[in-house]
């Protein structure tokens, strides 16, 4: 995964030119240039370590819809590795390649994270 790596970059080119990331406690991310920089500021403040897990696609046409679960790693200050878990909705359209046009995620609370553990 581009994220995992630093390759914020890559991982911007996923989106149309004019496709959003809504992340927790972030303003929003808008256009390919935007999202990198967002990506990069998360990624060198500790977050790390993203898995995702589809558990459903739905399309029509040229729009999809992808829902699912992810996990990552905050590493804070100190060392101390934090797990975090979540769910997420990505909606892709296809302009000539599939492209994501809006990326949202929301952390579970821990508490729960850790009793579906």
């Amino acid at each position: 995964m581009s994220f995992n790596t630093g390759n914020y970059d890559h991982a911007a080119s996923m989106f149309a030119h004019d496709g959003v990331l809504m992340a927790p406690l972030r303003e929003t991310a808008h256009g390919q240039k935007s999202v990198e920089r967002l990506l990069r500021e998360m990624g060198e403040g500790g977050y790390s370590d993203l898995r995702l897990e589809t558990t459903r696609i739905d399309y029509s046409g040229d729009m999809a819809m992808e829902l699912g679960r992810f996990s990552a790693i905050t590493c804070m200050p100190d060392g101390t590795r934090v797990p975090e878990r979540g769910k997420y909705m990505k909606v892709w359209r296809r302009l000539g390649a599939w492209l994501i046009v809006a990326d949202c995620w929301n952390r579970t609370a821990i508490e729960v994270s850790q009793q579906a553990a």
